[in-house]
């Protein structure tokens, strides 16, 4: 059966998907940032305290090694519980 109101196979756009408006920049409009600055590792990896981004790093491992550990000694436990 087909259906009552088929769709046409041409390639007009979709009205509902909008399309890309390019403008020119306005004369008092500051210029797009360049994007994230580049830092060492060794920087990355230092322990900063406060709110920067090395502590943010250093709580997330720490937080996934914990999370980790837990893991691993509620599985061993309950291993040594059903072997006796």
């Amino acid at each position: 059966m087909a259906p009552a109101n088929p769709v046409p196979l041409d390639s007009t756009p979709d009205p509902i998907v909008p399309q890309a408006v390019l403008h020119e920049p306005a004369p008092g409009d500051q210029p797009p940032s360049p994007g994230p600055e580049l830092v060492s590792q060794q920087e990355l990896n230092a322990w900063r305290r406060g709110f920067t981004p090395q502590a943010e790093i250093w709580n997330g491992r720490l937080a996934m090694l914990g999370l980790s550990v837990g893991l691993a000694v509620l599985v061993l436990a309950r291993l040594a519980t059903h072997r006796g």
